[in-house]
């Protein structure tokens, strides 16, 4: 069964075949062609499909848009971009400018008819008609990250941000678009699944308006025979990424659990995202300089599906990567020993003739010592990426004492009583930057008991001290007055962390061979628990009657006359598609996997996708609430 991820690259790939299916024995030579995108569809590439892979598709080249681009006659181009006024207008310059021979356009979204009316009469004025060979619209526009992980902006992602969907000053017609934006993205989403969903959402909030558009959208497409594009037969589509069962499209407002994406977190990949700014699957990291002037360069990681230790163990907490970078390292090592050997014994250090006649008969034993070369060096650079990557992870552990924050925000977070007081924490000068105990006294503030006010006034005072911006305090003020406020939303923010406990370092680590000093850092084992977005996403698979989620709307677009509301003895969901509006993040994802995958058994199959309008990391997600503290402030101070 396809996941979302192959399906998106199907698709493309499709595309890049001038979008006609060829059976494998027919492919003759192959067609060279141009791939020509504008930043979105290059956003929308980069993470699936490497240039390795593209060459393999026969693109000998791919540009930007908007770049100079020289005349290339009698080569395909294939144009992959959003239709917007922009764009077009640079379509229709190329056009005049007679650059290519053959044009196949495929537009992200749907282009509208005068849109494709003026490119018409643009190519006609060019006197180009001949040479366009297909107008497609690609139903693609959302970026996968995983099998199971999608987003819908990268660049200029501010635009779906949590602070462009709560700032205070949104006109009207700005919020329309956004949540047009956000629809149009959701439903390119199913039409890649082939399948019909079912939505549930809150009331009252972005998600309610998210889900009503794409109620209306979905049922508009669903009754119009011409354009269906859900009735695709079982033989072509695969028959769905889902089986008979349809989905449950759950989407979800950020403002439900604000401190999720504040947490300090101990999985590898949350803290790669976390610290080293992970986007589109790339991680920068600095090399350590040669000379002593010399500047460090920062080094591109590319974290992807076909890294065999990555996929392994991108959910599993820091210490048990840096002894499983260990432990690979020692394979290696033992492999390469073993090719020495063999050398060796053969008697061919010195590579001469006569040293080759002699060992015909162990040559066999060579031939596949060779042969396995290639995966040797390949383990090698996979090897020495993750302990780059690794080594600087440990580095800003040591330095912040993230696994301290990590292991007081989980004891805040299941009500544990602290060790010491938090105002000894924020008032301690090493205890981690002003960023991270900003990050902390808002957990605080929104999981832990409450506190008399000059409690409080003294932890400002000592996050004052230490430096921090406080602006985001006065939007998280009134955001939890709102929060206390509305039923059913107070209990789906009941964290129920599930606290820690420490167990001493592994040995391997501590021995001096090892490439990292694990000194210092706790080796924290968390106990499984499930976030707000988890405990929400269960009750409605398992469609149980629960206080919070019964209210939930229930909107099912194949029926013509659809009322809100859940019918009764509904059988559970086998399949979800979880949505955040206002952006998801690394921790709620690897807690839905690490959910689905105890859901498992040998007869039933289930499956989650995660999505996000952006993807935040905590630094990001303190500046928009900064800025939205900022809008609280400003009227105040005029």
């Amino acid at each position: 069964m396809l996941t979302l991820r192959e399906r998106q690259i199907n698709a493309i790939k499709q595309m890049l075949n001038l979008n006609s299916q060829q059976p494998k024995a027919l492919a003759a030579e192959p067609v060279w062609k141009i791939l020509i995108y504008d930043r979105v569809g290059q956003d929308i590439i980069s993470p699936i499909i490497s240039i390795k892979e593209l060459r393999e598709l026969s693109v000998t080249l791919h540009v930007q848009l908007h770049s100079d681009r020289d005349s290339i006659p009698d080569v395909p181009a294939v144009y992959f971009c959003l239709p917007t006024d922009e764009n077009l207008d640079r379509i229709q310059q190329d056009f005049s400018n007679g650059l290519y021979d053959i044009y196949h356009l495929n537009f992200l979204a749907p282009i509208s008819r005068n849109k494709i009316e003026n490119l018409a009469a643009a190519a006609l004025h060019a006197g180009c008609v001949a040479n366009i060979h297909r107008v497609y619209d690609q139903y693609v526009n959302f970026i996968s990250l995983e099998d199971d992980f999608f987003i819908l902006k990268h660049q200029q992602s501010d635009q779906l941000s949590y602070y462009a969907i709560n700032r205070a000053n949104t006109r009207d017609e700005e919020m329309e678009a956004l949540m047009d934006s956000i629809v149009d993205s959701l439903f390119a989403l199913f039409v890649t699944l082939g399948n019909v969903p079912i939505i549930r959402c809150p009331r009252n909030s972005a998600a309610e308006m998210v889900a009503r558009k794409l109620e209306k959208k979905l049922r508009e497409n669903l009754w119009d025979a011409r354009a269906n594009l859900f009735h695709m037969d079982a033989t072509q589509a695969g028959g769905g990424v889902f089986s008979f069962q349809r989905p449950v499209l759950l989407l979800l407002d950020r403002n439900m659990d604000l401190a999720t994406p504040l947490h300090h977190t101990w999985s590898y990949q949350a803290l790669v995202h976390d610290v080293l700014d992970l986007g589109l699957n790339l991680v920068y990291v600095e090399d350590e300089a040669t000379a002593v002037s010399a500047r460090k360069k920062p080094k591109a990681c590319d974290l992807d599906r076909t890294d065999r230790f990555w996929v392994t163990h991108k959910g599993s907490p820091f210490p048990t990567v840096a002894e499983a970078i260990q432990e690979e390292l020692e394979s290696y090592r033992s492999s390469e020993e073993e090719i020495k050997r063999l050398k060796t014994t053969m008697g061919i250090e010195g590579e001469s003739d006569i040293a080759f006649s002699l060992v015909n008969d162990t040559t066999a034993m060579l031939t596949s010592a060779v042969n396995s070369l290639p995966q040797l060096m390949e383990k090698k650079r996979l090897i020495d990426m993750h302990t780059k990557i690794a080594t600087a992870i440990l580095n800003y552990i040591k330095a912040r004492r993230l696994d301290s924050y990590f292991e007081i925000e989980e004891k805040i977070m299941s009500k544990q009583t602290l060790d010491k007081p938090l105002l000894e924490l924020l008032r301690d000068v090493d205890f981690g930057q002003p960023e991270d105990k900003l990050r902390l006294y808002i957990i605080y503030y929104i999981c832990g008991q409450q506190l008399p006010e000059p409690e409080m006034e003294r932890l400002r005072d000592a996050l004052q001290a230490a430096g921090c911006d406080l602006t985001a305090l006065a939007y998280v003020q009134r955001w939890k007055s709102i929060m206390n406020h509305s039923p059913g939303i107070s209990q789906a923010t009941q964290y129920e962390g599930g606290g820690t406990r420490t167990v001493s370092m592994f040995t391997k680590l501590v021995s001096q061979g090892s490439s990292f000093v694990m000194e210092g850092v706790k080796n924290l084992v968390v106990k499984r628990h499930n976030l707000p977005v988890t405990k929400i996403t269960e009750q409605v698979m398992e469609c149980r009657s629960n206080a919070e989620t019964d209210d939930y709307l229930y909107l099912d677009p194949k029926l013509l006359k659809g009322g809100d509301v859940l019918p009764k003895n509904r059988a559970p969901f086998q399949d979800a598609v979880v949505f955040m509006v206002g952006g998801g993040n690394y921790i709620e994802y690897q807690n839905l996997v690490d959910f689905i995958k105890q859901k498992q058994t040998s007869n039933v199959h289930r499956r989650i996708i995660y999505g996000g309008s952006t993807l935040t990391n905590a630094k990001q997600f303190l500046k928009e609430l900064s800025a939205l503290g900022g809008e609280i402030q400003q009227p105040a101070a005029s």
